[in-house]
């Protein structure tokens, strides 16, 4: 996720995204993550209610407007009644973002979260990583099996996330994905439950992010990179540079947004990540 005191770009010009694809659903290869827009900042108590205030309808309707102005043509958001609302909102108006839907525990059962992407308009699905990292330790994964199943059966790609390289690795093992999503980080235990434990402070360790990297090499399909910036803890320039090294062609990268602190943010982001990518010739 970017902020306001790290997300200040040199780039001098500005680029677009280019182009990957998921199954047969074209994304662009940044994509605009949601969860500053429900409040979850992975900082503190305070900065959540922070996002809260100021991402109303309309400041989300806004930020999506300026993704697709700056080229993003994704966005990864919940299966919640506030994100397929605003998607509707926003293409009733006039806009084309793909939604690229995580099914979650705050909002229900992994059925009920893929009823709502469809009811949404998503191209492709996947199953939230606390949930994948809480099931794949209990060894509680027939749920995810059928939930692939049926997304697959209802036209869409579908993928799974995770915190832990234990949950990537299993589902590359087990499942016929059409990606991956996973996290530069393993911030908090999610074996007890799947939804994060608010009482216990988030580890990010270098070392995790290492580890996922490694993994991402050897993945059957694309991987989208997520929490790249370590939820606002790392500098953007130096972050992306790392993203750059690791990505593969075909992957893409999730980052949320804090337009509070910046309506440019999204295109100094977009510019950092591609003109990295760009260097190396990818």
């Amino acid at each position: 996720m970017s902020t306001g005191s790290q997300a200040v770009s040199d780039v001098r010009a500005h680029y677009r995204p280019q182009l990957v694809r998921l199954g047969d659903v074209p994304v662009s290869r940044f994509i605009i993550g949601g969860n500053p827009f429900g409040g979850y900042a992975h900082q503190t108590a305070e900065r959540d209610r922070e996002m809260l205030d100021w991402y109303t309808m309309d400041r989300v309707k806004e930020a999506y407007r300026l993704a697709e102005e700056a080229g993003v043509t994704t966005h990864i958001g919940r299966t919640d009644n506030f994100i397929v609302r605003a998607l509707r909102e926003h293409r009733n108006e006039g806009g084309t973002l793909t939604w690229i839907a995580q099914t979650c525990p705050g909002v229900g059962s992994i059925d009920h979260g893929i009823n709502n992407a469809l009811t949404g308009r998503a191209k492709c699905c996947f199953i939230h990583g606390g949930e994948m990292d809480n099931r794949v330790a209990a060894g509680d994964t027939q749920a995810v099996n059928d939930a692939i199943r049926r997304i697959k059966d209802e036209g869409m790609p579908a993928g799974v996330a995770g915190h832990n390289t234990d949950t990537i690795r299993w589902a590359a093992d087990h499942l016929e994905l059409d990606f991956f999503m996973t996290c530069y980080y393993n911030p908090s235990d999610r074996r007890r439950q799947a939804a994060r434990d608010y009482a216990e402070r988030e580890y990010f360790g270098a070392e995790d992010r290492e580890a996922m990297c490694a993994l991402i090499q050897e993945l059957p399909a694309p991987a989208i990179h997520y929490k790249v910036l370590a939820a606002g803890r790392n500098d953007p320039a130096e972050a992306f540079e790392f993203v750059a090294d690791v990505y593969r062609p075909g992957d893409a990268v999730c980052v949320g947004i804090f337009t509070k602190e910046g309506a440019d943010m999204i295109q100094a982001d977009v510019d950092l990540l591609e003109s990295a990518l760009q260097k190396r010739g990818k």
